[in-house]
C-alpha cells in the first residue's frame, strides 16, 4: 500500500476521532470509537513516517492531500 495514502487515512481517522470524543464526553458514555479511531490514525501516521523518513510534515499534509485524491480518485 502506498504510504502517503496510509499517511492521509491516519490524518482522516484523527480527524474523525475529535468529533467522536466530544460526543461521547457530552453523552456521559466512554469513548471507545474515538480512542479506536485516535490510536489506529496515530499508529498510521507515524508508521508512514517511520518508513519514509522527512517526507511527512506540518508543511507537506495539503500537498499529500492533493497527491492522493489526485491518485486515487480522479
Amino acid at each position: 500500500m502506498d504510504l502517503d495514502l496510509i499517511f492521509v487515512v491516519g490524518v482522516l481517522c484523527c480527524a474523525f476521532a475529535i468529533p467522536a470524543l466530544i460526543a461521547a464526553f457530552s453523552d456521559r458514555r466512554f469513548p471507545r470509537v474515538a480512542i479506536a479511531f485516535g490510536v489506529l490514525g496515530g499508529v498510521s501516521i507515524a508508521y508512514a513516517m517511520q518508513e519514509n523518513p522527512g517526507v511527512y510534515g506540518i508543511s507537506t499534509i495539503d500537498e499529500i492531500f492533493v497527491d492522493v485524491i489526485g491518485r486515487y480518485l480522479l
